[in-house]
């Protein structure tokens, strides 16, 4: 009876699978989203001295901005900066956009994960369970102490992927927290970037 209580069992893999993605997606975002990669203090510096040195700023530090999310938006705003302030800022806001998508890369995966690996444990459970009585009623009876023994074994893959689903999902709720940190610490660079080439749009009309 334990064995037929177990043929629910292969749903294990799946959720086995599921806790493998959570992990690998849970070590991806943590390098990924790190804010010293993500948004790194002194670019505003770096391109408010470039501008107050030379006037303008050259191709090689549009590059250099263009290895970091928060740069890839303010070198946007830049490239667009000889059209004006306003120019430069929906250059900016349309590269915002896709910076935060990239942003959330694997993050509905992750909470795909979260949503069926209770489903799929709690499927296991009933192919299960439904073995363990169709057993028990062709047997006449059966012994009761196998009945429990094979439920047991049945709530296992339930209680697995419910553990399985409460990791996936603090760390789903935890990676979409920092990537909203993350993007409002990019807009508060942007919004500086604009405030520095108003100024320095006003320096030249003077």
């Amino acid at each position: 009876m334990l064995e037929l209580a177990k043929s629910g069992g292969w749903l294990m893999v799946p959720i086995f699978v599921c806790s493998l993605v959570a992990v690998a997606i849970f070590i991806e975002r943590s390098w990924v989203l790190r804010k010293s990669r993500v948004a790194p203090s002194g670019l505003i510096d770096q391109i408010s001295n470039r501008l107050r040195q030379h006037g303008f700023v050259d191709s090689h530090l549009l590059e250099e901005l263009d290895r970091c999310p928060l740069g890839t938006i303010l070198a946007a705003g830049l490239r667009k900066s000889e059209f004006g302030a306003e120019a430069a800022k929906s250059a900016m806001q349309q590269t915002a956009s896709q910076v935060t998508i990239e942003l959330e890369r694997f993050l509905t995966a992750l909470g795909t994960v979260a949503s069926i690996s209770p489903l799929l444990g709690l499927l296991g459970t009933v192919i299960g369970m439904i073995q363990v009585f169709t057993t028990l009623v062709a047997s006449g009876g059966g012994d009761p102490t196998l009945l429990a023994g094979g439920i047991s074994e049945a709530l296992i893959t339930t209680a697995t992927g419910i553990s399985v689903a409460i990791v996936a999902l603090a760390c789903h709720r935890y990676f979409l927290r920092r990537v909203d940190k993350l993007v409002v610490a990019m807009e508060q660079h942007a919004g500086s970037l604009v405030d520095l080439l108003i100024r320095d749009f006003d320096m030249e009309q003077d």
